[in-house]
């Protein structure tokens, strides 16, 4: 077993350990595994977010020092770490959260197209608007505003990948 797999095992262990023993849910395996697919997404989430803001960081020393659009250099490097962010994000997904079964079939650039229209709708339309509300009608700090936006976004997210962008067909025989 690679050190992934046992570090996973060990992982979903604990979050089985503190949903049946700590907070005592009755929760079936079908209801554990539906859980544990959305754990995966958040890490994959995490690692996203995390890399978006490497590529952003070096695409804008590269623009800087280049001296290549000095107006819009942040624009061009958060529109790069975005497109280069939802293509890592995609790779994980297809292969660590929304595997497909031996029997089912996946259009492989369809599901791309979706990923890209999914992150697209949340990190960009919807991010913004909730913030808009968040911030200019509701009050909120600018520093909290983009948190409470994760907590709408993720699930939101995670169901437009789940059930539209990596929903796989059934091989017909």
């Amino acid at each position: 077993m690679s050190f992934a797999a046992r570090v996973w095992h060990l992982l979903e262990a604990i979050v089985r350990f503190f949903l049946l023993k700590v907070f005592r849910l009755k929760l079936n395996e079908g209801q554990i595994q539906a859980f544990m697919q959305f754990v995966k997404f958040g890490l994959v989430g995490l690692t996203s977010t995390i890399v978006s803001y490497l590529i952003y960081l070096g695409s804008l020393l590269l623009l800087q020092h280049a001296k290549l659009f000095p107006r819009f250099d942040y624009l061009i490097a958060q529109f790069i770490a975005f497109v280069l962010s939802v293509l890592w994000s995609f790779f994980w997904n297809s292969r660590f959260v929304f595997k497909k079964e031996e029997d089912e079939t996946r259009c492989v650039w369809k599901a791309l197209g979706k990923s890209y229209a999914s992150y697209a709708f949340t990190g960009l339309f919807l991010n913004t608007v909730l913030s808009l509300l968040w911030v200019d009608v509701l009050g909120i700090s600018k520093l909290i505003a983009p948190i409470i936006n994760l907590l709408v976004s993720v699930p939101i997210n995670f169901f437009m990948n789940k059930f539209w962008a990596f929903r796989a067909e059934k091989r017909s025989e």
